[in-house]
């Protein structure tokens, strides 16, 4: 008998909403002006599901495709390397807007900076695409990932010439070690997209960085006339992507914004755990968090994005891993004349829901919660490729964690 769907209709007291600017749309301007001034940026496709979206009996059905972010398979870089020229702006006394590629790979910011350390904790995604950032643009980089973490994201992670460990303990555990680690290192600095007390500057700016996906895809929308996303279905693992996901949304529509849904990891829900409380406060969940998204498998809120997501969140839900590999399959076997999208355990979680909610009244009172009908226009974010191709195929090819 396979595990149901969970979920939570937010209830929470709101809060005075003091973490929204985080996500203005000047700071998100900032971001994305940024991005561009690297040679390797291309806006990243949103694959539009019509076929699918008939099928299901929606509007419209959306999903940003980060597969070809930065060549690098996934939307994580964003975070990392925006948070690094915010970093280096600051450490120079200068605005963030002089930190372009040209500027930050020349010879005169090397003379006038010199080098800084990154240290980080990551399951893969996150950790390329610091390690990336850092190679490109003359830093250093230092990266641990938790047990059971693959050796192919192990291995992307070394190609870009970071000090790379797999450590015998969880995700949260990494954390700390790589904050110990840089607290010892002259020039050392954690890039960790999870904020606790006394560290919320940096995961501030990662959420900014994220905010490029959520700008690129409310434009792309714009352009093929949808003006506004009825509903944004957004993952979470500590929350970060979801916080400036939906930071965004509500800041570029603050009169009428979209339902928002979030999606967590029944191993790693700690969000729908804070959301069933429900008295605000977050809630943590530990061990070893075992669950096919890997890029979710978090226990510990981002409590900035905590700050946002309560106030903002139609409804919390708590996926098992069949949630997930049903979307694979349903994204990478499109419904014919709809692009194919490749998406990876912790991208794919949102089209698995979307289906379990239109597919049988299962799950109505959800569907019905959130008011999802033929005239929704929902948008999803692939987070991430096929980037661990073993897995990949065992889902796919060989029908690993079934629907029934």
């Amino acid at each position: 008998m396979r595990d149901t769907i969970k979920w939570v209709a937010n209830r929470m007291p709101k809060s005075g909403d003091r973490q929204l600017s985080i996500m203005s749309l000047g700071n998100v301007a900032k971001a994305r002006f940024f991005h561009s001034s690297f040679p390797q940026y291309s806006i990243t496709p949103l694959a539009r599901l019509d076929g699918m979206a008939k099928y299901l009996g929606l509007g419209g059905l959306f999903v940003k495709d980060e597969s070809f972010r930065f060549g690098l398979n996934a939307f994580k870089v964003l975070g990392g390397s925006f948070a690094m020229a915010r970093y280096i702006a600051k450490e120079m006394g200068r605005d963030v807007s002089e930190m372009t590629y040209d500027y930050l790979t020349s010879e005169a910011f090397r003379q006038e900076f010199g080098q800084a350390t990154f240290f980080t904790a990551t399951d893969g995604n996150h950790g390329r695409g610091v390690a990336w950032a850092a190679h490109k643009l003359g830093q250093k980089a230092v990266v641990h990932m938790p047990k059971g973490s693959s050796q192919a994201r192990y291995e992307n992670i070394a190609k870009e010439g970071a000090q790379v460990t797999i450590e015998d303990v969880n995700y949260d555990d990494c954390v700390r070690m790589a904050a110990a680690e840089a607290a010892e290192t002259k020039h050392g600095v954690v890039v960790q997209d999870t904020a606790w007390e006394g560290y919320e500057e940096i995961p501030a700016w990662i959420m900014q960085g994220y905010g490029t996906m959520a700008n690129e895809a409310a434009e792309q929308l714009r352009q093929v006339g949808v003006n506004r996303p009825t509903h944004v279905f957004v993952q979470a693992g500590v929350g970060s992507l979801a916080g400036a996901v939906i930071g965004y949304f509500t800041n570029l529509f603050p009169n009428d914004p979209p339902t928002f849904v979030v999606m967590e990891a029944r191993a790693a829900d700690c969000l729908y755990q804070g959301a069933l409380a429900g008295d605000g406060e977050p809630r943590i969940v530990e061990g070893d968090l075992k669950t096919i998204m890997a890029g979710l498998a978090c226990g510990e809120p981002n409590i900035l994005s905590w700050d946002i997501l309560r106030n903002h969140v139609a409804a919390f839900v708590s996926c098992p891993d069949w949630v997930s590999a049903r979307g694979m399959r349903m994204l990478g076997v499109p419904v014919k004349g709809d692009p194919t999208v490749i998406s990876g355990e912790s991208g794919a979680v949102g089209m698995g829901l979307i289906a379990a909610l239109m597919e049988t009244d299962e799950y109505q009172d959800l569907r019905q919660a959130i008011g999802l009908d033929r005239f929704s226009q929902v948008l999803l974010f692939s987070t991430e490729g096929n980037t661990d191709p073993m897995k990949f195929r065992k889902v796919l090819w060989d029908g690993e964690y079934p629907t029934v």
